[in-house]
């Protein structure tokens, strides 16, 4: 394997015509740089440099080699300017995903913010399910995940295995009524009170359904659902329209007209929100950066919530 250091040494050396002039230009002793030659040509396995009177001047070899180095230092550079820069998240990039409800408004925020404080990184987002992402996360597909577990059952406990989670914030589960219907009048709203209603709710196995259906379950009923949907915004539809009740995350419960949102008494079903990363993995600059947006973005919310 030749050495860099010494490739840089004969290419002065050549550039020069001698080894005094190198080692000024080095700022090396004379000694050192023929010795740093002499080594260059035993790993090279031939001679590189033919002294004579007038100086030195490259064999065949010699000038292969060179050639060779300036491209290798050329490109050794380039290397070391883009290393600074995704230092300095002038370069670099973060691959984020998210489920929707977050999605739609947390790290909507938080792409927002990244882009003004790092317009150089490239950034991209990815939308699904935990239980579609995480495994891609795990799998080095994704640098950073939004994800939630929740506060009854066991939520996604197993799913976060292996994972570091940074804590976001707590999303609790608020209800959602038609603004006409009697609850709609309440500050809060106990869980029992709408057991008997006709609900609107996601249709399939999603996350925030299991964890609606458990926080029901545990309250001693089971939702009778009427019109499903995946998407909170046709949800929210159905409910201004005055067909139905349901539960929601907070983050999901964007303001509509004809909708009263009220939180839960008595019982406070919450997810959990965090940023997380795969255990063990190397965490870039840039995907440290998106975390520390991901929480100050949090922390918007979480005043927001609290006025």
């Amino acid at each position: 394997m030749l050495d860099v250091r010494r490739l840089r040494v004969l290419r002065e050396v050549a550039e020069q015509g001698s080894f005094s002039a190198a080692a000024d230009a080095l700022n090396f002793t004379q000694s050192a740089v023929s010795q740093q030659v002499a080594a260059l040509e035993r790993e090279a396995g031939t001679k590189l440099l033919q002294r004579g009177n007038g100086g030195v001047r490259l064999t065949d070899a010699g000038q292969a080699l060179v050639r060779h180095a300036d491209v290798i230092l050329a490109q050794l550079a380039d290397a070391e300017r883009e290393l600074a820069a995704i230092a300095g998240l002038r370069g670099g990039r973060v691959r984020l995903a998210s489920f929707p409800s977050a999605g739609a408004t947390l790290v909507t925020e938080a792409v927002s913010m990244y882009r003004e404080r790092y317009p150089e990184v490239e950034l991209s987002l990815a939308e699904g399910e935990p239980h579609d992402t995480v495994p891609r996360l795990k799998r080095g597909e994704f640098d950073v995940a939004v994800v939630c577990d929740y506060t009854h059952g066991t939520g996604g406990g197993q799913l976060l295995e292996e994972l570091d989670c940074i804590h976001l914030l707590d999303d609790p589960l608020v209800v959602a009524v038609p603004e006409r219907h009697p609850l709609a009048e309440r500050k809060a709203v106990r869980l029992e009170q709408i057991a008997g209603e006709p609900w609107v709710a996601g249709c399939g196995g999603g996350f925030c359904n299991g964890m609606i259906l458990e926080a029901c379950v545990e309250a001693g009923f089971r939702p009778n659902v009427a019109f499903e949907s995946d998407d909170h915004n046709v949800l929210l539809g159905l409910l201004a329209a005055g067909v139905g009740v349901t539960l929601l995350p907070e983050l999901a419960a964007a303001p509509r007209a004809g909708v009263a949102v009220r939180p839960v008494t008595g019982s406070s079903p919450t997810r959990r929100i965090y940023a997380a990363t795969a255990a063990e993995a190397h965490r870039s600059p840039a995907t440290d950066a998106m975390i520390e947006v991901l929480r100050a973005a949090s922390e918007r919310f979480d005043r927001a919530a609290a006025a």
